[in-house]
């Protein structure tokens, strides 16, 4: 079992007037953040208001960069050349960054998002060519992977920096993949349930599928999804439920 552990969110998918989440009351729970790009959610006020209030709470800052699908939510898998997509990467990490310098902040993360991540659990060679185009950024950038996964895979022969992810809201397969959003209970709402398989996960150093199986696993940041309605509760009650066992949270790279 690690030492500490990373709560992490997907924040600052609002856009425009249309607010998505609870983000300023969530980012006083979590350690860390992944703040949307402005592809699949978010918009240059919306970065830099979200960069603001994480860095005021000391925070760690993650680039979040999807599939340009906005009216989407990024959830839609999408066939990119791969050219056109390490260039979609390399836009979306740099806008971030750029917001965040202007505020004397440090983007210290990246990660993946909605469908783009999960093709990228499947896929190894797709996860190398977007990890690849993030490192021509940042190469000291660190890369959040889902654990056991062809991320994790991708990162392995890469050689870079990251962390193995696990979720507190979603269900799994046996794989290590996610279930998908379309069958029932593979978007977790219960807060008490969430935060016991967080714990469970922490201290077994494992996934734990919906079958009972467990998949050993490098658990460095556990995620939550800022969009589920009830987002707030459960960061509280994960975050409660890792301190009453005694793991510590930490900003993943602090």
């Amino acid at each position: 079992m690690a030492a500490s552990v990373d709560l992490n969110a997907d924040m600052g998918e609002s856009f425009g007037p249309w607010v998505m989440g609870r983000d300023a009351e969530i980012l006083q729970v979590v350690t860390s953040a992944n703040v949307a790009c402005g592809f699949h959610g978010g918009d240059p006020g919306v970065m830099a208001e979200t960069i603001r209030i994480a860095s005021a709470n000391g925070v760690g800052i993650g680039a979040h960069p999807g599939f340009p699908d906005l009216q989407g939510f990024g959830r839609r898998r999408m066939q990119m050349a791969t050219g056109d997509l390490q260039n979609a990467i390399r836009y979306q990490l740099g806008a971030i960054q750029g917001m965040a310098r202007s505020q004397g902040a440090t983007v210290r993360h990246f990660k993946l998002h909605g469908a783009l991540s999960n093709m990228c659990a499947e896929d190894e060679a797709m996860a190398r060519a977007c990890y690849e185009a993030a490192l021509s950024v940042d190469p000291d950038v660190i890369i959040f992977v889902l654990a056991a996964t062809a991320q994790e895979r991708a990162v392995t022969s890469l050689g870079c920096k990251w962390a193995g992810e696990i979720f507190a809201d979603r269900a799994y397969n046996d794989d290590a993949t996610l279930v998908d959003r379309s069958l029932p209970d593979a978007v977790i709402h219960d807060p008490a349930h969430a935060a016991l398989r967080v714990v469970k996960m922490v201290q077994s150093d494992a996934i734990i599928a919906e079958s009972g199986a467990h998949i050993p696993a490098r658990i460095d940041t556990i995620c939550l999804h800022g969009d589920n309605a009830a987002a707030l509760q459960i960061a509280r009650t994960v975050r409660a439920g890792l301190e009453t066992a005694g793991i510590a949270l930490a900003p993943v790279g602090a």
